[in-house]
């Protein structure tokens, strides 16, 4: 009874929920842009994609879904980073290929996917997840695996977000105003 509680303790990890704060990251492109998520939470919302390994079957049919959708992920000012332990060169080619239009970041030390505690056992892959990501950090949605290659579930979970610079409204705009008196 013990060692099966034992092995799966070993494969399981720390991996973040929904309502936790999401670990921050510093972070290059595949085109060596930085991204600090921090930072980018500030824009909008998030979409963190993990994905095995550049070129596969699985990993190429979630990113052309996400940029698909990408349009989507847009109205709601929301922001995508593909992630993986591939390298840069790998990952500008596989993006180049897709016509993607977000950043892909190359984590071959696996810095972020160990962050995150979505790395394979005795691989240098992550597994497939997806984390959206809010104001403060706030992580809003999770998925894994099979789920994670249609954006759907995490393009819903982005909240609306008034536009920069907008104010609230005035109730006292709303009031009718009296008639104004007649001038005779």
């Amino acid at each position: 009874m013990l060692v099966p509680l034992l092995v799966a303790g070993f494969f399981s990890g720390a991996i973040p929920q929904a309502g936790e704060t999401a670990p921050d990251f510093t972070a290059k492109d595949s085109a060596g842009k930085v991204y600090t998520l921090s930072e980018m939470v500030k824009q909008g919302p998030v979409i963190l994609a993990f994905f095995p390994k550049a070129f596969t079957g699985g990993c190429t049919r979630e990113l052309k879904a996400y940029r698909d959708r990408y349009a989507d992920v847009e109205k709601v000012q929301g922001q995508v980073l593909a992630i993986s332990m591939d390298d840069a060169e790998t990952l500008a080619r596989f993006k180049a290929d897709l016509k993607a239009p977000f950043p892909f970041i190359p984590d071959p030390e696996g810095h972020v996917v160990t962050a995150y505690d979505v790395k394979m056992p005795l691989l240098s892959a992550p597994k497939r997840y997806t984390f959206v990501v809010g104001e403060d950090r706030k992580i809003l949605k999770v998925e894994s695996g099979n789920d994670a290659i249609d954006p759907t579930g995490a393009i819903v979970a982005c909240p609306l977000r008034k536009p920069a610079g907008a104010k609230p409204a005035d109730p006292k705009a709303a009031e009718p105003k009296p008639p104004a008196p007649d001038a005779k």
